[in-house]
């Protein structure tokens, strides 16, 4: 298919011609879906926990004697059952990433890149490049592109000023092409990409 392509100024450079198989796939909202849980489980600290009762200051010295009271036996002050003790099965430090198979990523970005195309937010700009670099600027010309939460992926390198005044507007994020994924395109509105972007997700999933 092909869709016309514009410069920062909103202008049409052109045309360009988009691979049906990456961004005219079927759209999978439920491996999307899936592909999102995946990262959101990915980027997870893992840092919770709760104390045991080795980590619990206190006596070390039995409560009362063994037999005798007509009580429940009792070991020691910081076990669970008593307040100020430790916690029960609770959380601990660990990682709550998992795995999940590449073909399955790839259907999934496949479809996020679909789903933007065919509802209509999806731009192609010729370069990410700004000669001055000031956010300013760069406000001026996403006004003129009607872009107010936006995902900007350039080529295998972004250019230094222009990430350097995006980096303070709100609602935009910019990555190089190896780090497009499902989870930023779809928090933001709209979908923008490089014609260097265009052909390196191109080459990556097809």
């Amino acid at each position: 298919m092909k869709v016309d392509m514009v410069n920062l100024d909103a202008k049409n450079v052109g045309s360009i011609e988009l691979s049906d198989a990456v961004f005219g796939a079927e759209v999978r909202s439920d491996i999307m879906q899936r592909c999102v849980e995946w990262q959101r489980a990915k980027r997870r600290a893992g840092t919770h926990a709760t104390k045991t009762v080795s980590d619990i200051q206190g006596t070390t010295a039995k409560p009362y004697n063994q037999k005798g009271t007509g009580r429940a036996r009792q070991g020691s002050l910081r076990s669970v059952q008593f307040r100020g003790g430790a916690v029960a099965h609770g959380p601990v430090v660990r990682s709550h990433a998992y795995g999940m198979p590449k073909k399955v990523r790839r259907l999934a970005l496949r479809s996020a890149l679909s789903a933007k195309q065919a509802a209509g937010q999806l731009i192609v700009l010729d370069e990410a490049k700004l000669k001055d670099a000031k956010t300013k600027a760069l406000l001026e010309r996403f006004a003129k592109l009607g872009l107010t939460s936006a995902l900007i992926v350039a080529g295998p390198q972004v250019d230094e000023g222009f990430a350097r005044a995006a980096r303070n507007i709100p609602g935009i994020d910019v990555l190089p092409c190896v780090g497009a994924n499902v989870y930023d395109i779809l928090r933001r509105q709209v979908l923008v990409l490089t014609k260097d972007a265009v052909n390196a997700l191109e080459a990556r999933l097809k």
